[in-house]
């Protein structure tokens, strides 16, 4: 029921700021209000207002030039580069020399240091995207999206990425109409854009034949250098040209983004001030170009089969003849497809004390195609959440695999992330790959991700198992169920990479 009222027609396929989206957040609002959740947004309501700005390249009036002994080497938008708007100007000019750097990576706790030694402050870092085969998947995926952050960091004035020729799906032209969106970011009180690195005066990727154009007459040959990254022994090499930079960037404010926010108070009188969240993102696609007729992004797996799950563990954890002891808060969070904004903002301003917010669990895709009858659990191996999730796991009749994709990154793609940010122990299960059947799960997966997923045949005429969609909803009622029961709150392993990074010691560092 749930699945499909979020993914009809008439919604539109809930983009932020349409009335499409509107009707997505009322249904749950109405949802949680009749199972006897309470208002806790802002003011008094089930809303949370998330404050959106637009930011768009402007390609007929940015170009990228590089320089060699004089010489300008002029780039097509769009075949050789793609530029990334600038949030803090909206015009913004550079010309620096080039320095390729391996992966762009600070990650000494993992051995790994492409800064180490290297001063990069006025120079445009060039970097490999992805991290190193030998990062943990989640720390990859990490450290993958991080480039930006850490050139910044070390007073780099500019970030030029591409990937690798085997890397087939990240290549320009196949990322091109993507990346050539406009894109979104979160503005604070003082309507600053958040994660935004405006210092970055010119942000782009380039394709892989560009790439190898920066590497004539370097010291180190292009394939070399490619080499050296991938068995982490790059030296950074100094690239014998400098660019000459003009992004332009339309900027608009006044889309507000919506966040349903309830919650089932606790029933003890010590913890019910503690909450454990579970979130689900709302918002898809919208309308588009039309594939195969179609139109309408519905977004049925992506993500009202998400939210459809939460809204009936919130109707199980509300029809418990006694509440659970610490405070049930359930959040439907929007922009979650222009990059985890709602959760993001939500994790930063939450509207419980920050504190007291002690677990998260997510749901998004959570895959039910086949029978559900192995999880992969993503944030498990961090935290004491992974018992809970066991017992669940054990109870329900599901065996624990281990992540059947981890090229996908899938660690840092989804609305758990943006509480692990902010310290908080995470949980976001989907299926595992086990199918009881001749039929491979990851095969499936893979092939559902290449044509169905992001296009308007994401709707509800998909061969969904919905005994498996019902083991999910049980395995999101008992997990959050125990943590919300247990005695203590749920920790960090002891040196875990994400609990030292962004948990309570290094919330204390200066």
């Amino acid at each position: 029921m749930h699945m499909r009222y979020l993914s009809d027609d008439k919604l539109k396929g809930r983009k932020p700021g349409s009335e499409g989206y509107a009707m997505a957040a009322r249904y749950v609002e109405q949802q949680l209000k009749g199972f006897g959740f309470k208002p806790a947004g802002e003011k008094g309501t089930y809303r949370q207002a998330v404050p959106l700005r637009r930011a768009q390249v402007r390609e007929d009036r940015s170009r990228l030039t590089f320089v060699r002994n004089g010489r300008e080497l002029p780039m097509t938008y769009g075949k050789q580069y793609i530029l990334s708007p600038n949030f803090g100007n909206e015009t913004s000019d550079v010309s620096a020399p080039l320095v390729f750097m391996g992966y762009g990576i600070e990650a000494p706790e993992l051995g790994h240091d492409d800064y180490k030694g290297v001063d990069v402050r006025g120079k445009i870092v060039v970097c490999v995207n992805g991290a190193p085969a030998s990062f943990p998947s989640n720390e990859r995926a990490y450290f993958g999206s991080a480039k930006a952050e850490l050139a910044a960091t070390h007073g780099a004035v500019g970030l030029l990425t591409f990937s690798l020729p085997s890397d087939v799906g990240s290549r320009i032209m196949a990322a091109s109409p993507r990346a050539r969106q406009a894109t979104y970011r979160w503005t604070d009180a003082r309507g600053k854009a958040q994660r935004t690195f405006p210092e970055l005066r010119v942000v782009g990727s380039l394709s892989d034949s560009t790439a190898r154009l920066l590497f004539d007459g370097a010291s180190v040959p292009f394939l070399d250098a490619i080499t050296q990254t991938r068995k982490g022994a790059i030296t950074p090499v100094p690239l014998p040209l400098s660019v000459n930079a003009h992004t332009e960037t339309e900027q608009n404010d006044g889309l507000i983004g919506e966040n349903v926010v309830a919650v089932l108070p606790g029933s003890d009188p010590a913890l019910k001030n503690e909450y454990v969240v579970y979130v689900s993102h709302l918002d898809h696609l919208g309308v588009g170009q039309p594939v195969k007729g179609d139109s309408i992004f519905n977004g049925a797996h992506d993500n009202a089969s998400g939210t459809a799950i939460n809204l009936e563990t919130a109707r199980l954890l509300a029809s418990l003849p006694t509440a659970p002891r610490r405070s049930i808060l359930f959040v439907g969070v929007t922009g979650e497809e222009m990059g985890l904004l709602g959760s993001d903002y939500f994790a930063t301003n939450p509207t419980v004390p920050k504190d007291r917010i002690i677990a998260n669990l997510t749901l998004d895709m959570p895959f039910f195609f086949h029978p559900l009858l192995d999880i992969v659990p993503y944030g498990a191996q961090h935290s004491s959440m992974g018992r809970s999730v066991n017992t669940a796991a054990r109870f329900v009749g599901v065996k624990i695999a281990p992540d059947p994709i981890p090229e996908q990154a899938v660690f840092m793609r989804s609305d758990h992330f943006s509480f692990v940010r902010q310290g908080v122990p995470a949980i976001y299960i989907k299926s595992g790959s086990t199918t009881g059947d001749d039929r491979d799960g990851t095969k499936l997966n893979l092939a559902w991700r290449a044509t169905i997923y992001h296009t308007p045949q994401d709707d509800m005429n998909q061969p969904f198992d919905w005994t498996a969609a019902g083991r999910h909803a049980q395995l999101q009622f008992l997990i959050g169920y125990l943590t919300a029961q247990a005695d203590a709150r749920p920790v960090w392993n002891t040196g875990d990479f994400f609990g030292t990074k962004f948990g309570p010691a290094a919330a204390s560092r200066p």
